[in-house]
């Protein structure tokens, strides 16, 4: 893609998107206990949609996501890149087809393709194309869930990720940049958090204290393998584990039934597995000038504080309003690549007349880097005969429209830009990296009700 000029990366991504929406399934789901969450933006199978084995207790998904970005300006070069998931899945009512009251079977696996732009052309640590990562066939999930004491707990056990069930909402996949969707990018950077579709032995159980008050807490087996291009999610083996991580969340939630609905939500995690330390290597230098391997060091830990508040519905019975969502992160121990983070945005569902699915957002976002990566980064500045000016902050930005095209496919054409792009990918550029901005477009399309 690199080796096109920018003009012909363009087209290529427009071909490519006018080639899936043609042909392609639809997009990826993934349910936690309580809700369903976009990891790749996309609804959840409808009742009118195709299930031929509904009444056998079997829901079926088929999906696919498309993403493009090319920056007009800033970034490394100019250039585009494209970037797809195919998303197959089903979920078994255990209850329906054994008379095990409460179970489930849940069952999908992924296939990822193409390009990250933020990597070929940017060269910042948070890509603009969220479906970016893990790029191969993947059995993304395999758990059994099971649900107890008349719903009030919710245990779910097998193969899966920590950021379908932790630190995650439907209103982050309004937008394509992987700073919001489908996390806050923050917990990647510094910690073990496991991520769709690399999959890894978990459980993890929800519990219904009160009516509106939550308690939610995980364990995800921390293992490199899981993460390499080659791994497709079916090795079982835990010989390469270097322990795990334990996300948590206590949490205020109001339902969707009320007026105006809201989750508030107190959450962090506990990282006993295996990282890198950012700055030093195995000998006691600076690892990105000698290139030797890194420290390795065990443990970390986070503290978070996320909020989502519907804030105007005109009318109780539709999807109409205005939603506010926001963010706080810090660092509580370890030696870790960002120090803290916090976005804030907001959704409008409902536009023009007529239009009540579209969805409108804007957010933004700011990363602020760890004294220890401030040194990493000033040093490769200075070994290429930099001035060692490095910016603390990445501030990332984004606008997007989603539209409802049929019921089968979502186009959401998106603005984003990256103020003070990190150097990352390019630490020995010796200069920095120009403010970088994406025209970017997503779609969505769900195969299963295209009514072919």
């Amino acid at each position: 893609m690199s080796a096109l000029p920018f003009k012909g990366a363009c087209l290529a991504g427009v071909a490519a998107i006018a080639l899936s929406i043609a042909a392609a399934p639809a997009e990826v789901r993934a349910q936690s206990a309580d809700e369903t969450i976009d990891i790749a933006a996309g609804p959840a199978p409808q009742p009118e949609a195709f299930q031929p084995l509904a009444e056998e207790g079997i829901i079926l998904s088929l999906s696919y996501t498309g993403e493009a970005a090319g920056n007009v300006t800033g970034g490394l070069r100019r250039d585009a890149a494209y970037a797809g998931q195919v998303y197959v899945g089903a979920d078994f009512d255990m209850d329906r087809i054994s008379g095990i009251g409460g179970g489930a079977l849940h069952v999908a696996a992924t296939n990822r393709h193409g390009e990250s732009l933020s990597a070929q052309a940017i060269g910042n640590n948070t890509s603009v194309q969220e479906i970016w990562g893990t790029q191969n066939t993947h059995l993304a999930i395999l758990t059994w869930e099971q649900h107890l004491l008349d719903d009030r707990l919710v245990i779910e056990a097998g193969r899966s990720q920590a950021n379908i069930h932790f630190l995650n909402s439907p209103l982050y996949c309004q937008f394509q940049g992987n700073s919001g969707c489908g996390n806050p990018t923050f917990v990647f950077k510094n910690s073990n958090f496991t991520y769709f579709p690399a999959s890894s032995w978990m459980a993890h159980a929800k519990a219904r204290l009160t009516d509106h008050v939550y308690a939610h807490v995980g364990a995800y087996e921390v293992n490199p393998d899981r993460k390499r291009a080659n791994d497709h999610g079916t090795a079982f083996g835990i010989a390469s584990a270097t322990g795990v991580i334990i996300p948590w969340e206590l949490s205020y939630e109001t339902g969707e039934q009320a007026r105006l609905p809201a989750r508030y939500i107190l959450g962090g995690w506990v990282d006993k597995g295996d990282y890198d330390d950012p700055l030093r290597d195995d000998a006691g230098g600076i690892v990105v000038v000698s290139g030797l391997p890194a420290q390795v060091r065990n443990g970390r830990s986070g503290l978070y504080f996320r909020f989502e508040q519907q804030l105007t519905r005109p009318d109780p019975t539709s999807k109409r309003g205005l939603s506010l969502f926001g963010v706080a992160m810090t660092n509580l121990s370890g030696r870790v690549e960002e120090s803290q983070f916090w976005d804030i945005g907001v959704v409008q569902t409902g536009t023009f007349a007529g239009r009540d699915e579209d969805s409108v957002g804007f957010m933004v976002s700011d990363q602020r880097f760890s004294d220890l990566a401030m040194r990493r980064m000033r040093a490769a500045d200075l070994s290429v005969g930099g001035s060692s000016k490095v910016s603390r902050h990445q501030v990332m930005m984004e606008l997007s429209y989603s539209a409802q095209i049929g019921p089968a496919i979502r186009l959401s054409p998106n603005v984003q830009y990256i103020l003070n792009p990190d150097r990352t990918g390019a630490p020995f550029r010796g200069r920095p990296t120009g403010d970088a901005l994406i025209l970017g477009a997503k779609f969505t399309v769900d195969a299963l009700r295209l009514g072919l």
